[in-house]
């Protein structure tokens, strides 16, 4: 039976070597913001939002053109960690 994540962390690497990272609860709350917010924005210089849904009262922006790649990490939580 394959495990499912319990959240996708989402590592955004920026142009400058700037790197951030944001979770998402599905890669359908991933991939609803990557293409209704970023895609579409791709070449602008204007802010789009990050949703940081797991930080209360944080919020980070990005300009879409200056985000060099995307890493996408499904995270597994469970009752052993192993190292």
């Amino acid at each position: 039976m394959p495990r499912t994540p319990s959240e996708f962390a989402v590592h955004l690497m920026l142009e400058g070597g700037h790197r951030e990272e944001v979770r998402f609860a599905t890669i359908q709350d991933f991939q609803k913001w990557y293409s209704g917010e970023l895609v579409p924005k791709a070449t602008s210089d204007d802010f789009i939002s990050v949703p940081i849904k797991n930080i209360q009262g944080e919020y980070m922006v990005v300009r879409p053109a200056r985000v060099v790649s995307i890493r996408v990490e499904p995270m597994f939580a469970g009752s052993v960690d192993r190292y």
